[in-house]
């Protein structure tokens, strides 16, 4: 890709994903995910109301009246983001492909994070590690983090998400907020990714943003259809004119959502379901309120 022309994507998503995260999620992020608890600020001269137990009392007689200690919500965090970049979101039918809606995902999640003060960190993930970004600050950072999700051409197609899981926990000791953003179409041995879900979300404040497209929960009656999966390569011919074909496939599909919410639920995080044809600011907006009220 040009430069300039990265530069003006670049321009583009910041603009939209940067209006949203101080005009919309700023707040409701903020409520959503708190501090590590209170640090102390200043001492300040007793006032009607306050309680006894924040006196501090070497201050209170050495300057002969009562004088109480003030304590602020520790708010720095550091935040990462585990982002799916397997061949499987180079898919979309309506309005984008998967990959484009993790980038502004990314973006929004980002700002809204700088906006209060917190790092961000990435890493991307197909079923190797392909690139690790610490966790800083500034807008310089999440400008270089936006570059690298249009651009960034991974050297494998596949997925392994407990292999991200376990890299994260590895590498992260301090604990954070983490959001794994995925299509979920992780077809290697199913039981190490829960296992190490399971082990992250101890460790972590983690949460699951599932990606999907419309095409993907229903095959379509539109004949005979030759179908290539792109992290496998595997070429298959399917007759969608076959209402058995069409009702195995929906059955498939259920039957995968019903596990991967039953995981998400067993591993002890919480996930949100986001398509590419739809907005994805009510049900994050959603989201971020119901945490916020926990």
């Amino acid at each position: 890709m040009e430069t300039s022309e990265l530069l003006k994507k670049v321009r583009k998503i910041e603009i939209k994903t940067k209006g949203l995260s101080s005009q919309i999620f700023s707040g409701e992020y903020h409520s959503a995910f708190k501090g590590r608890g209170m640090a102390f600020s200043e001492v300040r001269e007793y006032q009607a109301g306050d309680d006894i137990r924040s006196i501090d009392w070497n201050v209170t007689a050495r300057l002969n009246h009562p004088y109480v200690k003030v304590f602020e919500e520790e708010r720095e965090l550091t935040v990462m983001l585990l982002v799916d970049i397997s061949a499987s979101g180079d898919f979309g039918t309506r309005t984008q492909f998967k990959k484009e809606l993790i980038t502004e995902l990314c973006a929004v999640l980002s700002f809204s994070a700088i906006q209060n003060n917190d790092k961000i960190g990435v890493i991307f993930f197909t079923d190797q590690i392909e690139k690790f970004i610490p966790p800083k600050k500034g807008k310089s950072h999440i400008l270089r983090i936006i570059r690298e999700l249009i651009e960034f051409q991974p050297e494998h197609h596949k997925t392994n998400i407990g292999e991200a899981l376990r890299y994260f926990t590895n590498v992260i000791k301090k604990r954070s907020i983490a959001f794994l953003i995925s299509d979920f179409m992780d077809f290697s041995t199913e039981r190490p990714m829960e296992d190490a879900m399971k082990i992250a979300a101890k460790k972590h404040d983690l949460v699951g943003l599932k990606i999907y497209d419309e095409r993907e929960t229903v095959l379509p009656e539109i004949g005979l259809v030759r179908m290539r999966d792109a992290e496998t390569g595997i070429v298959k011919w399917i007759d969608t004119s076959d209402k058995k074909a069409r009702a195995a496939y929906f059955t498939w599909w259920k039957t995968r959502e019903k596990y991967l919410a039953d995981m998400f639920v067993r591993s002890g995080i919480q996930s949100v379901s986001l398509r590419t044809d739809q907005n994805y600011v009510p049900p994050l907006m959603n989201f971020f309120k119901s945490r916020g009220k926990r």
